[in-house]
């Protein structure tokens, strides 16, 4: 029997040729066009699966998806979107998402990727800083766009999808129209610009990170070698943002019913759903997430056999929950915390296991959190710690290993600049005759295993007059209280003098219910801290029901919105 391809021009071209990271689902719906691209919850259904119960899901192969994504390309160019323009996608994550990402990523034009849940404000600002020269997005973006008007001057360009708004074009009805469903091989370079995303904004103003294409080439190269991925698995999201390499490696997403600005309040049973419904092999979500889940599944006996990898970045992975994960998954499945940044990532990357067997120890000992191993293509290296700009590698001082510093990493998946926020990249980026490295903002160690041990940002630092603390360590130690679930160390006053203070979330079945149970745990608090040498200069120690995290994984804490407060409660 002859098969014929869905898209017979796509011999004419060779898309390893190809600079466009858009086509890379050109390449996975030619080789897979009947497999599942994506998956999301159906409209209208509850937010929690009932109990005996199933969500129903739409779902879209990589063929249907590689015809949408084109012909929102081609409508695009029909409006005269030209390669090189900034376009806004303001779309919630599902099927409309993806389309349109790999979509404008075939036009040519910058993406300005946009994470709503960092709140109403901060959007705006972003967007007012990336200038957009036209948005795609739902009518409430649509909305926003025409009450702020005068911040976007340049956005001339928009299309409205899944809904109407005025002077606007309608995507249902204008894409459908384009009677081309074929690529529209825009040819680009390598270094070309794919898109702008944001920083979360946990140490300052978020700012906007360029992604080149060569950049997405090469983090779907390195994960997918790295962690032996091969198109056919099937992937659990918890992070919209993944899933665009899900689709460029041939793995399906499957968004489970949640609020992606809120990892943390996932209901589990909705993740469980997806999980036994699709038969996933892997999932990808923050640490507050997998707590969440984790939890659950061993209070309620529930294990997710089909789980092999489970990938969990945006902050360190407590071993308490990855000895949970360890009891829910696949026997042989593990848990993998790659570590990196907005502006470069993946940079290394640790496994549960050898978490639990060889590094959890030393970290609630103080000793910091191990990440693990470099991938392959980084170069990275440890320098003194300098607050100030550093414009030349000569002017930078290297550090031996186990000695704590600032760490610099240089690859072909770090970004070179940032396009807002710019006066950021004097403090980022030292040059190094052709190429750069970047600062990342972390401070830590390697060990004699070259491997680099995080202790923390490096403007969270507590200078007193004694010695300069590192939160991570810190934290980690008062982390081991059986009552606490996470602190936070800040410090109060000028760098050089400044005071100490750890603030702690106790579990919530733990907060003390009378005024002698607080002060019982408390005591018993500064007790643990003065038996470590790195803790045993806190004087201040606080308790708080919910600390201030980061909206996109709720896991990496608000540390300066905690000083003022902090503060007030000491009478400092």
């Amino acid at each position: 029997m002859t098969t014929h391809s869905p898209f017979p021009e796509f011999h004419t071209l060779s898309l390893d040729s190809l600079q466009n990271i858009g086509y890379s689902l050109t390449k996975m719906a030619e080789s897979m066009p009947n497999s599942i691209a994506v998956a999301c919850p159906r409209k209208g259904q509850p937010q929690r699966v009932a109990v005996g119960k199933s969500l129903a899901y739409e779902t879209i192969t990589f063929a249907e998806l590689e015809r949408k994504s084109n012909q929102i390309a081609n409508g695009l160019i029909e409006m005269g979107i030209q390669p090189g323009m900034r376009m806004a996608l303001m779309v919630p994550p599902g099927i409309d998402f993806v389309a349109s990402v790999f979509g404008l990523f075939k036009t040519g034009v910058v993406t300005i990727l946009i994470d709503p849940g960092m709140g109403r404000k901060n959007m705006i600002q972003c967007l007012s800083d990336a200038q957009p020269e036209g948005m795609l997005g739902i009518p409430l973006a649509h909305m926003a766009r025409s009450v702020f008007f005068s911040k976007f001057p340049k956005c001339k360009n928009n299309v409205v999808i899944n809904g109407f708004f005025p002077r606007c074009k309608n995507a249902n009805y204008f894409f459908k129209q384009t009677d081309n469903t074929t690529p529209p091989w825009v040819q680009l370079k390598r270094n070309d610009p794919a898109a702008i995303i944001f920083t979360t904004g946990s140490t300052g103003p978020p700012k906007g990170v360029l992604y080149r294409h060569r950049i997405f080439i090469e983090q779907c190269e390195q994960i997918a070698n790295y962690f032996h991925l091969v198109p056919g698995g099937t992937d659990v999201s918890g992070f919209p943002l993944f899933a665009l390499f899900n689709v460029a490696m041939g793995i399906t997403t499957v968004f489970p019913q949640m609020d992606p600005t809120r990892p943390a309040d996932v209901y589990p049973p909705n993740i469980i759903d997806a999980v036994e419904q699709f038969q996933a092999n892997q999932s990808f979500g923050s640490p507050a997430l997998w707590n969440t889940v984790a939890n659950y599944c061993v209070q309620h006996s529930q294990r997710l056999p089909t789980i092999e990898r489970i990938l969990s970045a945006g902050a360190p992975v407590p071993p308490p929950t990855l000895r949970k994960i360890k009891e829910i998954i696949s026997p042989n499945g593990d848990t993998f915390t790659p570590y990196g940044a907005t502006e470069s990532l993946p940079i290394a990357c640790n496994s549960g296991s050898v978490v639990l067997n060889e590094t959890a120890e030393r970290t609630e000992r103080g000793e910091g959190t191990c990440v693990g191993k470099r991938f392959p293509k980084i170069d990275w290296r440890i320098i003194a710690i300098d607050d100030a700009p550093i414009l030349e590698i000569g002017d930078t001082v290297p550090l031996e290993p186990g000695v704590v510093g600032e760490l610099m990493v240089r690859g072909p998946v770090v970004s070179d600049q940032y396009v807002t926020r710019t006066d950021a990249n004097a403090n980022h980026k030292i040059s190094d005759g052709d190429s750069f490295w970047h600062r990342m903002g972390d401070v830590g160690y390697f060990d004699e295993q070259d491997r680099f041990w995080f202790c923390g940002r490096k403007t969270h630092r507590v200078q007193t007059s004694q010695h300069t603390m590192f939160t991570i360590p810190c934290e980690a130690i008062i982390n081991t209280h059986p009552q606490i679930y996470r602190s936070a160390l800040v410090g109060i006053g000028s760098a050089g003098s400044q005071r100490p203070v750890m603030i702690c979330e106790p579990n919530p079945e733990h907060w003390p219910t009378s005024k002698s149970n607080e002060d019982r745990l408390l005591l018993e608090i500064k007790s643990l801290a003065g038996g470590f040498w790195q803790t045993n200069t806190i004087d201040h120690f606080l308790l708080h029901r919910s600390l201030p995290v980061d909206i996109r994984h709720n896991s990496k804490i608000f540390r300066e919105q905690l000083r003022g407060w902090a503060k007030q409660q000491i009478g400092l």
